[in-house]
């Protein structure tokens, strides 16, 4: 019996809706967290200038766009563990032959 025996077999189709749905996460946790990081640079320069709420402000800019950065974190991992599951699960279902070339003499 040869590797390539048996009937091929068709790889799943990717979920599409849910590529979009995390791609679309992505895109808007990056731009959410780009906007916050030119908030906070506005609020520190404020800050300085001796306006005492822009600490505030700062602050939870600061919070905002750390969160925004690990969220787009998850949601990339997510993505590219959705894209790369096919090809995981194709490899599993192929059956292990033991031994080689060399074990076959």
């Amino acid at each position: 019996m040869g590797k390539h025996t048996g009937p091929p077999v068709e790889p799943r189709p990717l979920p599409r809706r849910r590529l979009l749905v995390l791609a679309v996460g992505v895109t808007l946790t990056v731009v959410a967290w780009g906007f916050l990081v030119w908030a906070a640079i506005d609020f520190g320069s404020q800050a300085r200038s001796g306006e005492k709420l822009a600490w505030v402000f700062l602050g939870l800019a600061t919070i905002g766009a750390t969160a925004c950065l690990f969220l787009a974190l998850i949601l990339l991992t997510r993505l590219i563990r959705t894209i790369t599951s096919g090809e995981q699960e194709e490899a599993e279902s192929r059956p292990v032959v033991p031994g080689g070339r060399r074990a076959a003499r």
